[in-house]
């Protein structure tokens, strides 16, 4: 009887020992099934943000939704199911302040609302003053400089039809632009002005600068001392291209140059073809204009030329006829891809309402 009640004592006690194993292999057994379950029947909430959102001096680019393929198991058997996801916002950096932004001369305003900061018209025929702002400050000029490069070439009356080579001191390492004009590439005088203009090349503008009798620091030694004759005193160049922020002038000075630059057929016929295709080594390459006014009929231009880099925001330079009045278009440190030409059909539409006599003149 004893050895009875000793053995159903054991077996009660191993009962009640596994009986603990057999609950947590149960719930995560159930854990598991109902983990397959939420997963099979679980919807991803998405939040679609447009555009970006400033946070101090950086942003938050707008996160990207895309579907996610997964494989689940649910009851022993393969279901493959498609989760919407959003990716990570990305910080973004905050735009590079220009020189005009650091003078503060973006908080000038006009009874315009131009986007540049700086601004000036001029009645090509007698220079009068139609509309000016901050138009005797020097600030950055980009590749407007490639107009006094042109000026340059032309006026030293060197062979148009040499051919010359782009080189390695033709690359950009300092701001690292980008180039159709390989090393090695072979264009004519003529080609290389013409691309420099109108399409604002780099390389060309800086092989012609090489070429020049002595060489690029004799060239910019001319580019300085033709801004001298022609009174631009508020300009200095240390570049054939553009590329230094060290390149400055005023709005009044590029008028200065503009009048001069239209006196030489070449330049007006180069930096307003709308496109043109020159022979580069051989081959044959189209270019287009950087300005896409000159390829609007409802404009007549002259003589333009269009320039950027960070430190001098968009800039034009520009002679078109209005109302039947020639007139010199400046337009320095706009903001936004298209504003510089945006400024100048606004500039346009209150010229053509201008009534003799009746001149605004925002502070310059």
């Amino acid at each position: 009887m004893a050895k009875f009640k000793f053995a159903l004592g054991l077996l009660a006690s191993l009962l009640f020992a596994l009986a603990p194993a057999a609950a947590v292999q149960a719930k995560e057994a159930g854990s598991k099934s109902s983990a397959a379950k939420k997963q099979t029947n679980k919807k991803v909430k998405v939040v679609l943000r447009k555009g970006a959102r400033a946070t101090g001096t950086r942003a938050i680019a707008a996160p990207r939704e895309k579907a996610v393929r997964r494989v689940v198991t649910v009851r022993g058997k393969r279901k493959v199911i498609y989760q919407k996801v959003t990716s990570a916002a990305v910080p973004m950096a905050a735009p590079m302040p220009t020189m005009g932004d650091l003078a503060g001369l973006n908080l000038t305003r006009d009874p315009l609302d131009l986007k540049s900061s700086v601004a000036l018209v001029l009645d090509q025929s007698n220079a009068e003053v139609l509309f000016e702002k901050n138009s005797n400050v020097a600030l950055p000029i980009a590749s407007i400089t490639k107009m006094m490069t042109g000026l340059v070439v032309v006026e030293a009356g060197q062979d148009m039809e040499e051919v010359l080579t782009i080189t390695d001191d033709d690359v950009d390492r300092a701001k690292f632009s980008s180039s159709r004009l390989k090393v090695g590439s072979q264009l004519t005088r003529a080609n290389m002005l013409h691309i420099a203009l109108m399409s604002s090349e780099n390389r060309a503008a800086s092989a012609l600068g090489r070429n020049y009798p002595g060489g690029l620091p004799a060239f910019v030694n001319a580019m300085n001392a033709k801004a001298r004759k022609l009174g631009m005193n508020d300009t200095r160049y240390v570049d054939s291209s553009g590329l230094s922020k060290m390149n400055v002038a005023s709005a009044h000075d590029l008028a200065r140059l503009a009048m001069a630059a239209f006196q030489q057929p070449l330049l007006r016929q180069y930096s307003t073809d709308p496109k043109a295709i020159v022979e580069a080594s051989g081959h044959p390459m189209q270019f287009g204009n950087t300005n896409h006014l000159v390829a609007n009929p409802g404009w007549e231009i002259g003589l333009q030329k269009t320039g950027f880099i960070n430190e001098a925001g968009r800039c034009l330079l520009m002679q078109t006829v209005i109302e039947g009045r020639s007139v010199i278009m400046v337009f320095l440190d706009s903001k936004g891809k298209q504003s510089r030409t945006a400024d100048a059909g606004r500039m346009r539409k209150w010229l053509e309402a201008l009534k003799p006599g009746n001149l605004v003149l925002p502070g310059g």
